[in-house]
């Protein structure tokens, strides 16, 4: 193969799926399951298409939304109930040879029913594939959970256990300690990179030869239930998991930021209310923020001010203490901050937000970055640019303020 080789990246979603009607652009965690998949696609180096074989309009015009060319409806004799996975990508090679003279050298599958995918695993896999040419097949795995040297067969007559597998050389293998016995593996949809020519000259998926590319059994998701939508979609607001997410696309910290936006609630306090007998209302909030704004003066490039919702004189108090200018009372901040743009002829990347709450997100197609505090609302630690490690009212002020001074000094 000379110069850069072709790398399509296929994912299957068919429209009549019986387990989650709909299945493939139902909502996941805030985007449709299909879109998880095309991300990983577009976010490979080496992928050069993501197409997306489908019978059904709808899931056809939500996968472009979503960044995937559709060139092509699958015609219904691949899309039925038993249709296996070998004919749909021997159809969409065939059409794509025909109709564009398009011959992709490999083929990376993404089923979308296992979306949460560690975010190099794409690379990883055809990186193997590519530095291996006796390969047919790359094919994700995790260690199996359930050994099947432990596994039973019911014979149909009898009705005696048989083992399932032997070993030549340990008798009665699902007796022995489990380190004894040869370590398993499960394959999992997260990926498969096929050659082509498996494909098209052995009528293959795999090939003859086939290399595993290891997978965390972490990200290990299989969507089959309603119920495994739901609780697998917790899986992406675990932080200690760092996988492939079509609505988190950060971005760059601002080159030269000139406005800090700020929140009050959650941001410069805990989220705690406390309230007298008298009705009056106070909050608690950090020295160590309102010492961050000194610094943020004495370097002189950067302004910062409040943008809350809330109307109680408790937030214009804390404003005057630490000199601050405060806009109260806004219910819409995403208009708000159009306005502050307009007026101060700002541009979008010139201005850095913060905030904790889903009334905050509206700002985010708005402003050139978007940062939260670590003890955030769960969908707004998904979208924002910037997760901080304080939480709001414990310096999470005072570490955005810091990184700004960083970063000023770096540039």
């Amino acid at each position: 193969m000379v110069g850069r080789p072709e790398v399509l990246a296929l994912i299957p979603a068919r429209g009549g799926s019986k387990g989650i009607p709909r299945k493939n652009i139902r909502n996941f965690a805030g985007a449709p399951l299909i879109a998880y998949s095309i991300a990983a696609g577009l976010q490979s180096q080496y992928v050069t298409r993501v197409i997306v074989s489908t019978d059904d309009e709808e899931i056809a015009a939500v996968a472009r939304e979503w960044g995937a060319e559709t060139p092509f409806l699958r015609p219904a004799e691949f899309a039925q109930d038993d249709t296996t996975d070998l004919p749909v990508f021997q159809q969409a090679l065939a059409w794509l040879a025909e109709h564009e003279d398009y011959h992709p050298d490999f083929v990376v599958q993404l089923r979308p029913t296992s979306p949460v995918r560690p975010l190099n695993l794409i690379d990883e896999a055809i990186e193997l594939m590519l530095t291996n040419p006796q390969a047919d097949c790359v094919r994700g795995v995790v260690p199996s959970m359930q050994n099947p040297f432990k596994m039973w067969q019911i014979e149909p007559d009898s009705r005696q256990l048989k083992p399932l597998l032997s070993l030549p050389n340990l008798k009665e293998p699902y007796n022995a300690p489990r380190q004894e016995l040869p370590k398993t593996y499960w394959q999992t949809g997260h990926v498969d990179v096929i050659r082509s020519s498996a494909i098209l000259e052995k009528g293959s998926l795999t090939g003859d030869v086939i290399l595993p590319v290891l997978i965390d059994p972490r990200y290990t998701v299989d969507i089959d239930t309603p119920a495994d939508m739901a609780r697998y979609a917790r899986l992406m607001q675990d932080p200690e998991l760092h996988s492939v997410d079509p609505l988190k696309s950060r971005r760059q910290f601002p080159a030269q930021p000139k406005l800090l936006v700020m929140d009050f609630d959650g941001v410069f306090t805990d989220d705690t209310v406390i309230t007298d007998q008298d009705g009056r209302e106070s909050v608690i909030c950090s020295r160590a923020d309102g010492f961050g704004f000194d610094l943020l003066r004495q370097q002189g490039k950067v302004h910062a001010l409040i943008l809350s919702r809330e109307e109680n004189p408790v937030v214009s108090a804390r404003a005057r203490k630490l000199n601050l200018e405060v806009y109260q009372g806004v219910q819409n901040k995403a208009q708000a901050i159009q306005q502050l743009l307009k007026e101060r002829l700002l541009a979008q990347a010139e201005v850095i937000y913060i905030g904790n709450d889903l009334n905050d997100l509206p700002v985010l197609p708005y402003v050139g970055y978007f940062a939260c505090p670590q003890d955030a609302h769960t969908e707004v630690i998904r979208r924002a640019d910037l997760v901080l490690s304080k939480p709001g009212g414990r310096g999470a002020i005072r570490e955005l303020v810091e990184i700004i001074l960083r970063s000023e000094h770096e540039s």
